[in-house]
């Protein structure tokens, strides 16, 4: 209800704000958006700017933090960034109703509906993902309190891409850790998972209701149905879809154009791969959270944004359909053999632009010139690059995306060729965006004009012929237009036809009718000029949708190729070669390379070593010192069958490789200290994941299982372990086992499939060469203690260490003797010593020389021991 003690403005805001309360509202007035009360207090704190206050009526003043709206993309990203909603409140219309012009939010801008390029990573998609848990039970269609499964739906409002599935409940969190979403919403009546990352923004569960969603969707893609989607009524991804759908329309209407198809997909495509094993393979970025010395960051040679944001889905979703995985291997393997081809189609590539995000710009409204400018200038080169691809690629080697949607897109580029300037303004609030002769209605208006501009452009010159006035100058400004200077000294000399308009303190300022006229020709130009650009602009655009879809299987055509390519390179740079991929049970690979590794190491050669399952033989147990290269023989056979399952070549001689299902991998400490979880806790449930959910077609891969407890225990848990892996008749999983009980070698004599595998060691000269080869049979020592030594531990402490060890082995671990001497010898500065003392004390001049010589054999049996 009106308040009739606040200004107009205020009661203006209070009315917005009201519908958007939990949102940072950007209210534009004039160059600067205005954020006030609360709004204005997180504005300021946050984006580290002056606090100020506004009189707001009755006496009263309100906190105010503004920001200018040319730079309001630098701080909208630091906003979102801290998980804020922001809503942009814009002023419509050019006339005001009752003294104040009108004001409506055009969009709320969340972590999952930025669209501006400069907000958004060009390598990975901005995802938006909605969760809905489902709690309906598997039998006689009642419901249970604890849900069983989980429906996900993500779409990127930039690409257009909008899918959605449903999966078991304790596949959400790896689901969800392979998209990397940015925002979550969900049901506010629903608790998530713990372990789930992004922005969560909880939403009223109605908007989640089946039949809502349900019409939602209908109405979104005009369609009667939803069963061409592969959709029920009523079921979970309807709801979830529908969710993102209302959300959309809420904070970003004009990404709805882009979403015009939704893929249900399952699971059961990809391999699946859980959050702890995508962290310990470092898929996408290592432990400490960076790309470099990740698979992807040694893979990921593409050079367009579009292949950038495709091979870290490649990279995400192994596939586990053989001929898919072929039709990549034969692109890669084009690639790899056609060294000039792929060099020429990867410098083709350089002045691509981000296609994909650029046509949807387009569709959304929000394109500015120069996003038209770099459409054009890409389309100019699709035909270079489909003519070196298409001049000795041989038939079915390209993917039938590649071999179907590939387009040069020749109408949409005449028009705009024809249409926009070479060199239009970055925004539509400037004239100049279209080019000469598009259009006859602007060249005429334009033409109309020009004598006009001419004259006031020659205006100067020629008064100052007529009056002789040296100091006379022509200006403009946007109070006055365009007037006469005349300096004060010279102001007398005016013609008798000059109006004055305004007095300076060093000069006159004139009008003259003649003046003026020209004046009023040029500005109704000008704006009659813009007016027409604009309608044209917005008809180009209109014309660019309608081929939206072409142009985006172009843009997708273009990624795929990028990749291939990329992986083509890697391939060449690394030598890696194709794997045969089959829908067997053989894990063989020959001279196999950790590929990240590998790259590290630069200038030292990398050891390679083989892995291959002989028939009956289903756990490898590996042992060996710390610092052999166990886990990274563990990752690499897993980052091979991974790579192999994406389409990529792979570090090897030679692999073959029967489908896997799931990689699963248990390796490395890390404390869940949030989750209130100790090390060996988060050591057991995830054991516990793997033997609950492993088949036969899956590989494990244990690195030391059991070592965050005590000695017996976790040899006991260890070895029990093995026995269900290899015994349970649902499981018997390809597992490589690396451990440092040496007591676990005995299973291979009690166990069939079970081998016993070390990482070979040269002692000579009391020294060890770790030699990094991996041979059959077991290792019959850890070298611990030299790997201390190695560390740089004080030789004390590892000198104790060896007899220490060696009292344990003589006691089988029963007992061991103190020295009283040992920690003396330890400190760095010990406060006492028994021979200093005994020096103190001793007369050396008292002693005979058989007398010091028998002291010197007694303190060297008493202290050398």
């Amino acid at each position: 209800m009106p308040n009739d003690d606040v200004t107009p403005v205020r009661q203006q805001y209070l009315d917005i704000k009201r519908e958007y309360p939990d949102a940072i509202v950007f209210f534009r007035l004039g160059d600067f958006y205005e954020t006030f009360d609360e709004d204005a207090e997180i504005t300021a704190r946050e984006l580290d700017i002056v606090l100020t206050s506004r009189p707001i009526g009755n006496g009263m003043r309100a906190p105010l933090a503004g920001i200018p709206y040319h730079a309001v993309e630098n701080y909208l990203a630091r906003l979102i960034e801290k998980g804020y909603h922001v809503a942009i409140c814009e002023q419509v219309g050019d006339q005001p109703a009752k003294g104040i012009f009108p004001r409506k939010v055009v969009r709320v801008v969340t972590p999952g509906t930025v669209t501006e390029p400069g907000l958004l990573p060009g390598d990975a998609n901005n995802y938006l993902a909605s969760v809905l848990l489902d709690s309906s039970a598997s039998s006689g269609g009642t419901t249970t309190s604890s849900p069983k499964g989980a429906s996900v739906c993500y779409t990127d409002v930039t690409t257009g891409e909008f899918a959605v599935t449903e999966l078991p409940l304790e596949a959400l969190r790896s689901e969800l850790t392979r998209l990397h979403p940015v925002e979550i919403i969900y049901p506010d009546n629903q608790t998530l998972p713990d372990g789930i990352i992004g922005h969560l923004t909880p939403l009223p569960a109605w908007k989640f209701e089946g039949g809502k969603c349900h019409e939602t969707l209908l109405a979104q893609f005009k369609s009667s149905t939803l069963d061409g989607f592969g959709l029920k009524p009523n079921s979970p991804s309807v709801c979830a879809a529908g969710a993102i759908v209302q959300y959309l329309k809420e904070t970003q209407p004009d990404a709805l154009n882009l979403l015009n198809s939704l893929r249900s997909y399952s699971l059961s495509e990809f391999m699946t791969l859980d959050a702890s094993t995508r962290r310990n393979l470092e898929l996408d970025e290592t432990l400490r959270g960076e790309r470099k010395g990740s698979l992807l960051g040694t893979l990921d040679y593409t050079i367009t944004p579009m292949g950038k944001r495709l091979i870290h889905q490649w990279v995400s979703q192994p596939l586990l359909h053989v001929e898919k995985i072929q039709i990549r291997q034969n692109g890669v393997e084009y690639f790899v053999q056609h060294g000039m081809i792929r060099a020429e189609v990867r410098e083709t590539l350089k002045p691509l632009a981000d296609l994909e995000r650029l046509v949807n710009r387009v569709i959304a409204g929000q394109a500015q010139p120069r996003d038209l400018v770099a459409m054009r200038a890409t389309l100019q080169q699709l035909p270079i690059v489909k003519e070196v691809v298409s001049r000795q690629y041989p038939t079915g080697t390209m993917s039938s995306t590649l071999n179907n949607q590939w387009s040069v897109c020749e109408e949409q580029l005449s028009l705009l060729e024809n249409a926009i300037d070479d060199d239009p303004p970055a925004t539509l609030q400037n004239t100049g965006i279209v080019r000469a002769g598009y259009s006859q209605e602007l060249d005429s208006v334009i033409e109309a004009s020009k004598h006009a501009r001419d004259w006031i452009a020659n205006l100067e010159a020629v008064e100052r012929g007529k009056t002789g006035i040296k100091t006379l100058k022509v200006g403009y400004n946007k109070v006055f237009g365009y007037y006469i200077e005349i300096s004060r000294g010279a102001a007398d000399k005016a013609p008798e036809s000059y109006i004055r308009k305004q007095t300076l303190v060093n000069a006159e300022r004139f009008i003259t009718p003649e003046m003026k006229e020209y004046e009023t020709l040029v500005l109704n130009a000008e704006e009659r000029i813009r007016e027409i650009e604009l309608r044209l602009f917005k008809e180009v655009c209109a014309e660019l949708a309608k081929a939206a879809h072409k142009i985006l299987s172009t843009a997708r055509a273009l990624a795929e190729l990028d990749v291939l390519s990329a992986l083509g390179e890697a391939a060449a740079l690394g030598g890696y070669t194709r794997p045969e991929v089959h829908e067997g049970s053989e894990l063989e690979i020959r001279e196999g390379r950790h590929p990240v590794v590998e790259q590290l190491l630069k200038s030292d050669r990398y050891i390679p070593n083989d892995v291959i399952f002989e028939k009956g033989e289903i756990i490898r147990i590996i042992t060996g010192p710390n610092m052999s290269g166990k886990s990274t023989y563990l990752r690499q056979a897993a980052l091979i069958v991974l790579m192999a399952q994406m389409g990529s070549f792979v570090p090897a001689s030679s692999a073959r490789i029967g489908l896997v299902d799931r990689i699963f991998t248990r390796i490395g400490a890390q404390d869940e200290i949030h989750a209130g979880q100790s090390t060996f806790m988060v050591e057991m449930v995830e054991a516990a994941n793997i033997l609950h959910h492993a088949s036969s077609r899956s590989l494990l891969i244990l690195d030391e299982i059991g070592r965050g407890t005590s000695t017996y225990d976790g040899l006991s848990i260890a070895w029990g372990i093995i026995e269900y892996i290899h015994n349970h008749p649902h499981l018997r999983a390809k597992t490589l086992f690396a451990t440092h009980y040496h007591e676990l070698t005995q299973l291979a004599d009690l166990l069939p499939g079970i081998r016993n595998y070390n990482v070979a060691v040269s002692e000579a000269d009391n020294r060890v060469v770790f030699l990094h080869k991996i041979i059959a049979g077991g290792a019959d020592r850890s070298y611990g203690i030299h790997v201390a030594q190695l560390a740089g531990l004080p030789g004390p402490v590892v000198q104790r260490a060896n007899e220490i060890l060696a009292e344990l082995e003589k006691t089988s671990g029963r007992a061991v003797k103190i020295n009283p001497h040992a920690a003396q010898q330890a400190a760095l500065f010990p406060e006492t010593s028994p021979l200093l003392d005994e020096l103190k004390e001793l007369d050396v001049n008292a002693l005979s020389p058989i007398e010091a010589l028998n002291k010197l054999f007694e303190w060297q049996k008493n202290f050398t021991k």
